[in-house]
């Protein structure tokens, strides 16, 4: 017990945690990059790891750390993931890895951990300090219109993310900051000076 209440002290002085989460297709990750193109602040964007294969064009250890089943729960039982779940029933695995913040914390850095809600609200239970933010789509229909234009998505996938930012957008609530991202030039700016408001 002591080890974690040290290590979470040095993460707490040292660096940020940035919790940012938001229904599929709200467009999380777009909004992000340009924030970090324009924000001059010291921010750097934790991997996570999945069991799900990689897209075209997605490349192993840029958007997401990608393990076999077996390795992710190999590292699950050794404790090395700061939150995982299976975000889908009978689907893929995605946890963030403790090793993604110990370092970068330390040197300083904010970690933006672009993660779904339960693994937002795993991180705030154990760094109450974590900053907290919630991306909010214009309405529901946005969402549908987003995900039919990625192609990524077979119907039965789709409406089960539907289902699950439903269930999301519930527990908004327990976010401090919320922004809606309807125009991404508005939403980056937003972001942007939220951040600069905490140096």
């Amino acid at each position: 017990m002591s080890n974690e209440l040290s290590e979470q002290q040095r993460l707490k002085t040292n660096g940020r945690i940035i919790v940012v989460s938001g229904p599929s297709g709200v467009g999380k990750g777009t909004l992000l990059k340009k924030v970090f193109q324009t924000a001059e602040l010291p921010l750097e964007l934790s991997v996570s790891a999945t069991t799900r294969p990689p897209r075209p064009n997605e490349r192993n250890g840029v958007e997401y750390h990608f393990l076999s089943p077996e390795e992710f729960h190999r590292r699950r039982e050794n404790g090395e993931f700061l939150e995982c779940f299976e975000v889908f029933r009978g689907g893929h695995w995605y946890g963030t890895l403790r090793s993604e913040l110990e370092s970068r914390c330390a040197a300083g850095k904010w970690v933006v951990l672009e993660i779904d809600v339960q693994g937002g609200l795993s991180v705030q239970r154990q760094y109450p300090d974590a900053v907290m933010i919630f991306i909010r789509p214009k309405n529901v229909d946005v969402l549908k219109e987003r995900l039919a234009k990625r192609g990524t998505e077979s119907q039965k996938s789709a409406e089960q993310r539907l289902q699950q930012a439903s269930r999301e957008l519930e527990l908004a609530e327990r976010y401090a900051h919320h922004i809606v991202n309807d125009d991404l030039d508005v939403a980056a700016g937003e972001l942007r000076e939220l951040l600069k408001g905490m140096e």
